[in-house]
C-alpha cells in the first residue's frame, strides 16, 4: 500500500505556525543568509564550468571567511595526528610489513597504545564520557597546562565544545527568569541555545575603543539590566580569546571576573577554544582555572566550566568534531546530571575523541615526529599572526573603517561607519545596514563575511566579522577585491 500523500503544503500537521516558536526565534548568522546568497553563486559557477558556458558574476570563485574553518581554506592538516588516526580506524595496517615505511615509529606506538585502549575498535559506543584514556591525557594536559591537578573523572567529551556548552545551559536555564550574560558582540551559538531554552540573554558591551575591554561596572549593569523584570543572572559566559573580537584577557582582568561571579553567586562559563592561537607576547593566555586556584582558598567551591575545541587552534579539526568540557567545583549530584545528558547522546564520535587526545598529547622532544610537528605547527600560527596584522593594517587604511588588532583567536572585527544613503537604501530593502554592505560585498567580490549585527553590537554601530584564514598567498587578493568594492559602495553612495 502507498503511503497517503498531501499535494498542499497548507494541508501538513507540520506548519510554520505548529512548530516551537523558540525555534521560530532562534537565529545563527555564522551560516545565516549571506553563506545561503555564497552556495547559489557557488552553484553558479560549478554549473558554467561544468557546462563551458560563461557566467555573468564578477569574479571566479567564492572565499568562505564567514566561518572558522581552517580545512576548508587549504589550510593542511597535523601530519602525526592523521597518522595515528589513520591507523587506528585500520588497525591491520600497524601489522602490515609497509606499516614503518609509511608511518613514523611514534605513530605507530601511539596508534598500537590507543588500539589496546579501545573495546571493539573505533566502529563501537566509547564510554558515555568519552574514552577513559582519553580523558586521562585531557586532565594530564590541563595539570600540566595549569600547575593544578585535573581530574578525568571531571572531564566530559563532546563532539566539539558547542554540545558541551549547550548541556551546561540545558542544566542553568529553567525559564524565562533565569539570565545567562553573554558579551557583545558574541558568539551565536550563545544566543541560538539560549533562545532555544527559553532563557534571558543579557548582554554585556565590550569597549571597542579598549581594544573590546571588559569591564566590571559593565559587568554590574548587565547583571541588573531585567532585573525589575524577576529575571536573574545565573552564569556568566567568558569567550578568551574573543570570538569575533580577538581579545586575550589580562590575569588581574579575570581575577575581577571570578571576584564578581563568586560575589553574585553565578555560574563561570569559560570558553578557551582559541587558546593556542595568541598573537601577542604582551597579552599572554591564562585558562580561568590557573587564575582560580591561584586566588586562594575563598574560592575553592567557586563554580567553573571551561571548554576546549580541536575545531580551533593550530589544527582546525573542525570536521571530527572533538571537544570536552571540564566542571570544577560542581555539586557531585549536579555532575550525575550532566553524565545523564551525555548518556542520552550514548558517546562521542570516536575519531573526534582520538583527535582531541592527540592534540593534547603531541610529540615531544625526542620523539621521531617532533621536528615535523614543531614546524607545522609554528609555521601555521606564525602565518596566522602576520595574516591577522596584515588585514587589520588593510581595514585601518579604508576609508570610515577601523579595526583593532586581533590579539588571538582567527577573526578580525572592524567598524565600518557607512554613509547615511546607504543607510536609507539598506531600510528601503529592509535590510539591517552591515548585512546590506556585507551581501554587496559578496555579489561583487565572492567575499563572504557575516554582518556585525549576527553577533549584536553598540547601538549605532556597524560592523562585519571576517577570518584572516584564506592562505597567505590569497591575502593580496582578498585585500585588492576587498578594497575595490568599498572604494566603490562609498563612493556609490557618498553623501
Amino acid at each position: 500500500m502507498e503511503p497517503d500523500v498531501i499535494s498542499s503544503a497548507t494541508n501538513k500537521n507540520l506548519q510554520l505556525s505548529s512548530i516551537s516558536g523558540n525555534v521560530l526565534k532562534t537565529e545563527y548568522a555564522v551560516r545565516g543568509e549571506l553563506v545561503m546568497r555564497a552556495e547559489q553563486h557557488a552553484k553558479a559557477l560549478v554549473q558554467a564550468k561544468l557546462t563551458g558556458q560563461p557566467h555573468s558574476l564578477p569574479f571566479d570563485d567564492i572565499l568562505y571567511c564567514n566561518i572558522g574553518n581552517p580545512q576548508a581554506l587549504l589550510q593542511k592538516p597535523i601530519t602525526f595526528f592523521r597518522q595515528v588516526l589513520s591507523l587506528c580506524e585500520y588497525p591491520e595496517l600497524v601489522k602490515a610489513p609497509e606499516a614503518e615505511k609509511l608511518f613514523a615509529k611514534d605513530a605507530i606506538q601511539r596508534a598500537k597504545f590507543m588500539i589496546e585502549r579501545i573495546p571493539g575498535g573505533m566502529g563501537a559506543y566509547s564510554h558515555s564520557q568519552g574514552y577513559p584514556f582519553a580523558r586521562q591525557m585531557i586532565a594530564d594536559f590541563i595539570s600540566k597546562r595549569d600547575g593544578y591537578s585535573a581530574n578525568p573523572d571531571d572531564i566530559y567529551m563532546y563532539n566539539g565544545a558547542s554540545p558541551g556548552i549547550q548541556h551546561v545551559l540545558r542544566l542553568l536555564v529553567r525559564s524565562s527568569k533565569d539570565g545567562i550574560m553573554t558579551p557583545i558582540p558574541q558568539y551565536p551559538l550563545y544566543s541560538a541555545s539560549i533562545t532555544m531554552l527559553g532563557g534571558s540573554q543579557l548582554g554585556y558591551y565590550l569597549d571597542e575603543r579598549k581594544s573590546w575591554g571588559l569591564s566590571v561596572q559593565e559587568l554590574e549593569r548587565a547583571r541588573l539590566c531585567k532585573n525589575s523584570e524577576g529575571v536573574t543572572a545565573r552564569a556568566l559566559v567568558i569567550i578568551n580569546p574573543g570570538n569575533p573580537t580577538g581579545q586575550v584577557l589580562s590575569q588581574e582582568n579575570m581575577k575581577e571576573i571570578i571576584d564578581f561571579c563568586h560575589t553574585n553567586k553565578m555560574v563561570l562559563m569559560a570558553d578557551e577554544v582559541y587558546q593556542e592561537n595568541v598573537y601577542t607576547k604582551e597579552r599572554p593566555w591564562s585558562s580561568f582555572k590557573k587564575v582560580l586556584r591561584s586566588m586562594g582558598a575563598k574560592y575553592d567551591n567557586f563554580e567553573l566550566f571551561s571548554f576546549h575545541s580541536t575545531s580551533k587552534g593550530f589544527i582546525g579539526e573542525c570536521g571530527h568534531r572533538g571537544g570536552y568540557l571540564e566542571a570544577v567545583g560542581i555539586d557531585p549530584d549536579v555532575k550525575s546530571q550532566l553524565y545523564k545528558l551525555a548518556s542520552v547522546l550514548l558517546c562521542p564520535n570516536t575519531a573526534g575523541q582520538l583527535m582531541m587526545s592527540l592534540m593534547v598529547n603531541p610529540p615531544k622532544p625526542g620523539d621521531e615526529s617532533y621536528a615535523q610537528f614543531s614546524k607545522e605547527r609554528d609555521d601555521i600560527l606564525e602565518s596566522l599572526k602576520r595574516r591577522a596584522q596584515k588585514l587589520a593594517k588593510f581595514f585601518n587604511s579604508l576609508e570610515g573603517v577601523t579595526c583593532n588588532d586581533a590579539q588571538g583567536a582567527m577573526y578580525l572585527f572592524p567598524q565600518v561607519k557607512l554613509p547615511r544613503k546607504a543607510v536609507e537604501a539598506a531600510t528601503n530593502q529592509n535590510k539591517v545596514p552591515d548585512t546590506f554592505y556585507s551581501i554587496a560585498m559578496l555579489d561583487a567580490t565572492g567575499i563572504c563575511v557575516v554582518p556585525g549585527s549576527g553577533f549584536a553590537q553598540e547601538d549605532g554601530t556597524w560592523h562585519f566579522r571576517t577570518t584572516f584564514l584564506p592562505q597567505e598567498s590569497q591575502i593580496d587578493q582578498v585585500t585588492q577585491r576587498m578594497g575595490k568594492f568599498h572604494a566603490e559602495f562609498m563612493k556609490k553612495y557618498k553623501d
